[in-house]
């Protein structure tokens, strides 16, 4: 989502990121269900809300950020990448998940959108944890892999950014996340386009997006490489766990 400034902006109204149809049931899961959303997370989405009220929708849902911490802390995970970063409510969502002494390289070219979430990132205590590029990420990795010698350090990658990179992503992140790591892919399900009949007509960025998620989801399905689970949270998220 986070790589689609342009195709999406000559849209009149952001369509929402969420797959479930009944406004109903959704309010009953983020009221009833899903109550513990961090303070300093709930205030940088209300802050990303304010000052980009259409590209708001770029941020994680909330239960699927809820998924996220629950995962990592579960893999008692210390070291992670994070491509595509917007204003940064994932990558928050990260580094409170991880201990004291976790890393995460987060790479995004845009760092005027990092800033809107820096200041509640520091007020929670953990932009230590961060180390922030401003770049595009398949050069970042190359040098991971080049002259890092980062190979299979790496505990988890979350991605979230152009969604006609995500291949490539896919090949070098198995060089640098480990054996039993897991990499996730989010909007997987592209607003639930990918399940529509191609003759149907759709805005050009869903047209898009769902030609580069559709053959994703086609290639993570039989990668002898990976176990993966599509979860039917949010916009769709691909959890691929390294398994050679």
């Amino acid at each position: 989502m986070k790589g689609h400034v342009k195709t999406l902006s000559g849209m009149a109204t952001a369509p929402e990121k969420i797959i479930l149809k009944s406004q109903a049931l959704k309010k009953y899961i983020l009221e009833k269900c899903y109550p513990r959303e961090h303070e300093q997370l709930k205030e940088l989405r209300e802050a990303t809300i304010e000052q980009h009220p259409f590209w708001s929708l770029m941020n994680v849902p909330i239960d699927e950020g809820l998924l996220l911490s629950m995962l990592l802390k579960t893999m008692n995970a210390k070291k992670t990448l994070e491509i595509g970063v917007f204003t940064g409510y994932s990558l928050l969502t990260t580094a409170l998940a991880l201990p004291a002494d976790g890393k995460i390289i987060a790479i995004d070219p845009n760092r005027e959108a990092y800033q809107t979430g820096l200041p509640f990132i520091q007020k929670a205590g953990v932009e230590h944890k961060i180390n922030f590029i401003e770049s595009d990420a398949l050069s970042v990795l190359n040098d991971l892999i080049t002259n890092g010698k980062q190979e299979g350090t790496f505990d988890f990658a979350f991605v979230d950014a152009d969604k006609e990179g995500y291949i490539k992503y896919h090949e070098l992140l198995l060089k640098l996340v480990k054996i039993g790591g897991i990499i996730a892919y989010d909007n997987t399900l592209w607003f639930g386009s990918v399940a529509e009949p191609e003759e149907d007509k759709m805005e050009e960025f869903l047209k898009l997006g769902k030609k580069c998620l559709t053959e994703l989801n086609s290639f993570l399905a039989t990668d002898p490489r990976i176990e993966s689970s599509l979860v039917s949270i949010g916009d769709g998220l691909t959890l691929c766990r390294r398994i050679c």
